[in-house]
């Protein structure tokens, strides 16, 4: 494999330049394979995007309308979307030093660009805010849970930081709220395999197997039929805290893919997932001291979700 170039685009606005690799094919251009490769948007704006400069090699040439396909060379492009909804909920900055930042994600806040989501990111909003273009998340979180993220803001420090989550050198809790259930014998310990679900690509599930997933659960409180519960992820897989507490049966209020996938753009602001990433514990790599971070948010009141759950 060839090393990696830097990007020859800069950050714009907070976001950084898309990249895609040619593949081998007879395509007779450039512009013909971006066209194809990505139909969501028309040729018209790839022709405006290369005509304005905004479609770049790997070497800082700009790519021409009718320069011929040259596969496995790297094109850099600015993405783009039309009329992006802003979430109506902001990410607060908890603290920054040479090397790190941490912030508090607010719930439905995307961590880096994707699909409908490009300067609706914590990312591009930190970017934006902080003016540290070589801002990078070391781990991430789902776009439905709220709570700590922790960005690099140095690439020479940034494997060092990357490496204590590898390493599951991290200490990290959640909180969620779900229903109660007596027959659960807390504290407990849910082990289990994880894979990609075959019937959507948006889900996980549970199969038999050598387990990779383990969470430690444990009672915070309990009201009624509801109850709050602290989430201990011993291992990393996506979506691994939501697919745990459903198969105990105890479902993440507001959950919307799990234990029923319910269909997408239909995110309710007022009820968002009840899932808080509440702290970070670990050694900094850099400097050897002892790190600790707490989320300032807080879930909704076990009482608020009495009436939900009748």
């Amino acid at each position: 494999m060839r090393p990696r170039r830097a990007p020859p685009l800069s950050t714009r606005d907070g976001v950084g330049p898309s990249c895609v690799a040619l593949p081998e094919g007879a395509w007779p251009t450039i512009a013909a394979f971006l066209v194809q490769r990505f139909p969501a948007i028309a040729a018209k704006v790839w022709a405006e995007r290369i005509v304005g400069g905004e479609v770049i090699d790997e070497y800082g040439v700009a790519i021409t309308p009718a320069r011929p396909h040259q596969p496995h060379l790297r094109v850099y492009y600015y993405r783009s979307l039309v009329d992006e909804v802003r979430v109506p909920f902001d990410e607060v900055v908890l603290f920054q030093d040479a090397h790190i930042v941490v912030a508090d994600k607010p719930h439905f806040l995307p961590v880096t660009p994707s699909g409908d989501h490009l300067h609706e990111t914590l990312l591009v909003r930190l970017k934006r805010k902080l003016g540290i273009d070589t801002l990078a998340p070391v781990h991430r979180i789902d776009r439905e849970t709220a709570g700590l993220v922790l960005f690099s803001i140095d690439p020479a420090t940034r494997g060092a930081y990357q490496r204590v989550f590898a390493d599951r050198a991290v200490a990290k809790a959640y909180e969620c709220v779900a229903a109660w259930r007596a027959e659960l014998a807390l504290p407990l310990r849910r082990r289990s395999r994880l894979v990609d679900d075959p019937s959507h690509f948006m889900r996980m599930c549970e199969v038999p197997g050598e387990p990779n997933a383990h969470t430690d659960v444990r009672l915070i409180e309990q009201h009624g039929d509801m109850a709050r519960y602290r989430l201990a992820p011993l291992t990393g897989k996506r979506h691994q805290l939501r697919v745990h507490c459903a198969a105990l049966g105890i479902p993440i209020a507001g959950d919307r893919i799990y234990p029923e996938l319910l269909p997408a753009n239909t995110d309710d602001h007022d009820r968002p997932l009840q899932l808080l990433a509440r702290s970070l514990a670990f050694v900094d790599p850099v400097t050897g001291a002892p790190r600790r971070f707490e989320t300032a948010l807080r879930l909704r009141p076990i009482n608020d979700h009495l009436s939900d759950h009748q």
